[in-house]
């Protein structure tokens, strides 16, 4: 039996193209930002290359989740009619995800329950209430959220909003690359986080659609590599998540997984993991440099460029700035981390 996604592609088709970026695009317009590209003045001159920072922290959430988000619940209105949506929208997420779900569903004007366990703090419970959403803590565990907004799906008849693994939600991601080559239409290198592959699969297939000799990067954790793994595999398999300064770039990709990993595999040209340490020093460097506050997975390209020593000299290279949701405890401990030189 072929497995579908909400948006009805298959694992042969994973249904990213071009037009639907751009119909995406149209979707979000004024729902979302569409953000600066800005060239660090520091980096270009520390690696002999042209460096642009695509600065996803200046989202109203704070993240480029955003955009896949309200593109998906936006297009599912187009289709099907808000009707169709009145029990509303839900999924289960401890940051970005969740947050950009209630946004988006608030701003749309459908109801939405995002499901958290009891590990959530409760600052982030609060957030995500600010934002119009209802959070449900169920269970000890991400997993048993999930099952919690599983049963909302098959009993309530609410709609999911997958975080990663949806045609939707990567052209939602893939306006990032619109955006890139609009301001930059001769960039050589983009480099990109890469867990679930909505956001390295969405913008690899705008870049890759507008500039095809456009070199696209993904870079991973050191340990989890989820998407790294399974590509190497051939198929979706599972491993053992880890902590890290990088923990939005955590989790699998899905056994099933029905559109990301055909995606990624597609437009990713190449690939590096990264260190902890390599990490915190990114974090670091981009707040005493560029001033601005970022999570580990939004730096994980400059911590490729500066660990494996690559040569980008006279190269237009960007690197996508994901997100700023990192806590202060978290910075203080990547800047120990720097300080104490090792991991």
């Amino acid at each position: 039996m072929t497995i579908q996604s909400a948006s009805g592609q298959s694992p042969q088709d994973h249904g990213v193209s071009l037009d639907q970026i751009y119909r995406a695009r149209r979707r979000i317009d004024g729902q979302v930002c569409r953000t600066p590209l800005t060239r660090s003045q520091v980096l270009s001159e520390r690696f002999g290359a042209e460096i642009y920072l695509k600065l996803e922290t200046q989202q109203p959430t704070g993240a480029f989740k955003l955009r896949g988000a309200t593109n998906m619940i936006a297009a599912l209105i187009e289709r099907h009619g808000r009707d169709a949506l009145a029990a509303g929208v839900t999924t289960a997420s401890t940051g970005n995800h969740g947050r950009a779900v209630a946004y988006a569903a608030s701003r749309l004007g459908v109801p939405a329950v995002i499901c958290v366990s009891h590990l959530v703090p409760d600052n982030k419970v609060a957030a995500i209430e600010a934002l119009g959403a209802t959070a449900r803590r169920v269970g000890a565990s991400q997993d048993e959220a999930f099952e919690e907004a599983a049963r909302l799906v098959a009993e309530e008849g609410m709609t999911l909003i997958p975080p990663f693994d949806d045609a939707l939600i990567a052209a939602g991601q893939g306006t990032i690359g619109v955006e890139l080559l609009e301001d930059q239409p001769e960039l050589d290198r983009v480099f990109i986080g890469l867990s679930g592959g909505g956001l390295l699969g969405g913008v690899g297939a705008a870049l890759k659609a507008i500039r095809p000799g456009i070199q696209v990067t993904g870079v991973s954790l050191s340990a989890g590599a989820a998407m790294f793994e399974s590509l190497h595999a051939g198929q979706p398999v599972a491993v053992e998540e880890v902590e890290s300064l990088g923990d939005s770039l955590g989790g699998g990709i899905g056994l099933d997984n029905c559109c990301t990993f055909a995606l990624v595999r597609e437009v990713m040209d190449d690939h590096f993991q990264v260190s902890e340490l390599a990490i915190a020093e990114a974090m670091v460097d981009i707040l005493k440099y560029e001033k601005i506050l970022v999570e580990g997975a939004a730096v994980v390209g400059l911590a490729a460029i500066a660990e494996h020593q690559l040569d980008i000299r006279g190269q237009r290279i960007a690197l996508v700035i994901s997100g700023n949701g990192v806590a202060l405890e978290t910075l203080d401990r990547a800047r120990q981390l720097v300080a104490a030189g090792k991991v």
